[in-house]
């Protein structure tokens, strides 16, 4: 099932677990599930406004530049993997959130 971006609080357990599990699988490293939540609202939300996939990318990419870097375990990250992680993020939320 797909749900709009301001219902994510609302989804059951069990599909909030499946997006995590995802993206961890996915190699993603989120500071904290809700950040991990955050950016994949925004790309429901930038999805759902019919923004182009290029939008979509110039919109989540500092997201997730931003959480990336603000790890405490982290060193900063390549160009080349913020980019990898923008994909992901992009690619799970759009399959599995919105």
């Amino acid at each position: 099932a797909r749900y709009r971006a301001q219902e994510t609080q609302h989804l059951p357990p069990d599909a909030l677990r499946a997006i995590l599990d995802a993206l961890h699988g996915a190699g993603v490293q989120p500071s904290s599930d809700l950040a991990a939540l955050r950016i994949g609202s925004y790309v429901c939300q930038a999805r759902f406004a019919k923004h182009t996939d290029q939008q979509v990318w110039d919109f989540v990419l500092p997201l997730v530049r931003n959480e990336v870097g603000s790890s405490a375990t982290a060193m900063t990250p390549s160009a080349g993997e913020v980019n990898t992680l923008t994909d992901d993020y992009i690619r799970i939320a759009t399959e599995q959130l919105c």
